[in-house]
């Protein structure tokens, strides 16, 4: 509690998951001891959250009322920045994790950011044991093996002499064989479960090893000692883990093992990693540079048979409940749906939709019975539940980090700095699109407010006009049509004609702070009429995800109205927020624009530059 209110006292306005990462702790709890706070009247019910008069008198009285702040603005705390000339890599890697395989939920994957991606990269230079030599990647779900070509290939050197990748899934071990395949970095490619021994000829080749492994203590031992047995023999050979935060006593177990392998720590940085898709931590984990000794042997000799992922651990089934129609559907082990990201996956089996609010865990001996919801205010086991706080329920022992988005007060109250973190409903590829009811509808305003949708005006002009600029430099960056005069232009042209697909939303009285377009066009061979999403941008607002879903719903309802049986939304290729975001509301990839650029020859004529109508956004 006090660290808590400490951080908003610190961090105001802060979001859940800002709190969660400032003080270590699950967003789940963060988002349970917030509500206790508002129902006590001492932060704010306006989110992001602040302390309230009363509030800010508790931490006067509690002796914590200073904001001092000594974390580096510049690096933000993790030691490393990326330079300029690697934020091409940056935006290729984007590219590369859009077209990758997804996270398999159930192998506790979630994707780091391509930002986390280039600053691993820029650990092992910084540590020295890049360029040169050899690297074993125990596990590769994040790609690193591409980030390290990727980088290489920026800088116009291979950073490594050879990456050999050990993974289960032969979807990721085939994805980075075809990228890597152009990129001058020799990526040795094994599919082995590492619940066996290394292979032979793997055994003491590497000068040096990276692992992200199952959050679990019994996950860092296992891949640790298998990091362990492909490093050359001796000391200060170096090891780079990355793992979530947990509890003291679970951490206690973490660090056990690594004495026990005989491993010392040379640097521990905390929030160095960003996932997409953890928020139960807030999305971050700690990165921790390992060196071996002369003590240094492996701890795990034979085959392992024990648990080793957060679902193996999780013996009790969970009630989930589908926000969209009620249904009550069962999740865990031996039931049809293992995790909650397998049913948001394939969608309510009901309504198809989604999503789902945790409930409580089904009963001891109860597995097989039919779902039967609790009563308010108990759990099945019998004890009372906390009145206004329902996440406090979450008593698992390894919270699932595909349950970001089903934590009620994660919708409303995370600080989403891009539109990937939108809280739609999951619709699974293919299927169709259906009109929110009106009770949904209600809901989704209650949480976008204060923010409201309406139609377009030409008051609206320079502000999204001004939108229009950003999307085209998006788009084309050094190519864009940037002139605001010129958007300007073409959009009050295209308002006189119809402005009925204009739609920009904002707070009641205020500027608009998102903007959609939607025109209807005609397929000039078929015949066929259908629906244009031209331009989609909000600001960066405390409300921003809910504003997106808020207009997109407003869009797909205006094709509807018209009589149009299919949405198109151009985007470009690394832009991997909007393509996800168009993938939650069950858009599918269908025709891709190949881009080359040819020599100018002796041609003096400038560069065309692209009409911004035809913008691919």
């Amino acid at each position: 509690m006090r660290s808590i209110l400490r951080a908003i006292r610190r961090l105001a306005p802060a979001s859940t998951k800002d709190i969660s990462r400032a003080v270590g702790l699950p967003v789940p709890i963060v988002a349970a001891v917030g509500n206790e706070l508002r129902t006590r009247g001492l932060i704010t019910h306006e989110r992001p959250s602040q302390l309230t008069p009363a509030g800010r008198a508790v931490v006067t009285e509690l002796g914590m009322d200073l904001t001092l702040d000594a974390t580096c603005r510049t690096c933000d705390g993790r030691e490393l920045v990326i330079p300029e000339v690697l934020e091409e890599a940056v935006a290729r890697l984007s590219a590369v994790m859009g077209d990758g395989p997804a996270a398999d939920m159930t192998l506790d994957q979630s994707k780091c950011t391509p930002e986390t991606k280039v600053r691993r990269v820029l650990a092992l230079l910084s540590a020295g044991t890049l360029p040169g030599g050899s690297l074993l990647l125990i596990g590769d779900d994040d790609l690193i093996s591409l980030a390290v070509a990727v980088v290489g290939d920026v800088l116009g050197a291979p950073l490594v002499d050879q990456v050999t990748v050990v993974d289960i899934s032969p979807d990721i071990l085939g994805y980075i064989e075809r990228v890597s395949a152009d990129l001058g970095t020799r990526v040795e490619t094994v599919q082995h479960d590492l619940r066996n021994p290394l292979p032979e000829g793997l055994h003491r080749q590497f000068d040096v090893a990276m692992t992200d492994p199952p959050y679990t203590p019994e996950g860092a031992r296992l891949f640790l000692s298998r990091a362990v047995e492909g490093l050359r023999q001796g000391p200060a050979h170096s090891i780079f883990l990355s793992f979530g935060g947990k509890s003291p006593d679970e951490m206690l177990q973490v660090q056990r093992e690594i004495m026990e392998l005989g491993l010392v720590t040379n640097g521990y940085i905390r929030n160095f990693n960003e996932y997409e898709g953890s928020g139960i931590l807030g999305g971050v984990g700690f990165f921790q540079h390992l060196l071996t000794t002369s003590a240094t042997s492996p701890s795990q000799e034979g085959d392992y048979q024990g648990p080793l992922y957060t679902g193996d651990k999780r013996s009790r089934q969970r009630m989930y409940e589908c926000v969209a129609c009620g249904e009550m559907v069962r999740v865990g082990a031996g039931a049809k749906w293992a995790s909650v990201g397998v049913l948001r996956a394939e969608g309510c089996p009901n309504c198809g939709k989604g999503p789902f609010r945790p409930g409580p865990l089904v009963p001891v001996g109860a597995e097989d019975q039919a779902p039967q919801p609790a009563a308010p205010g108990q759990d099945t086991d019998g004890g009372p539940q906390p009145q206004g706080a329902p996440e406090a329920a979450e008593r698992s022992a390894a919270p699932d980090p595909a349950e970001e988005a089903v934590v009620p007060d994660l919708a409303e109250e995370a600080a989403v700095l891009d539109l990937a973190e939108v809280p739609a409903p999951y619709i699974p590829a293919g299927r169709t699109w259906q009109p929110l009811t009106a009770g949904e509808r209600l809901l989704l305003e209650e949480r976008a407010a204060p923010y409201v949708t309406r139609q377009a005006a030409e008051a609206d002009l320079p502000v999204i006009g001004a939108f229009e600029v950003d999307i085209a430099r998006v788009s084309f960056g050094g190519d864009a049509v940037d002139d605001p005069l010129r958007h300007r232009t073409r959009l009050a042209r295209a308002m006189e004609k119809s402005r009925e697909g204009m739609i920009v939303a904002h707070r009641p009285g205020g500027p608009a702070i998102g903007w959609l377009w939607v025109s209807v066009n005609q397929n000039t061979m078929t015949g066929d009429r259908y629906a244009n999403f031209r331009s989609l941008a909000v600001a960066p607002v405390e409300r921003r995800a809910e504003v997106a879903e808020l207009l997109i719903s407003s869009g797909l309802e205006f094709a509807v109205r018209q009589g149009l049986t299919e949405v198109v939304g151009r985007v470009h290729v690394a832009n991997v927020p909007m393509r996800t975001l168009y993938r939650k509301f069950g858009f599918t990839p269908t025709n891709l624009v190949m881009k080359l650029r040819l020599p100018a020859g002796d041609d003096s004529r400038p560069a065309v530059r692209r009409d911004p109508s035809h913008a691919e956004r």
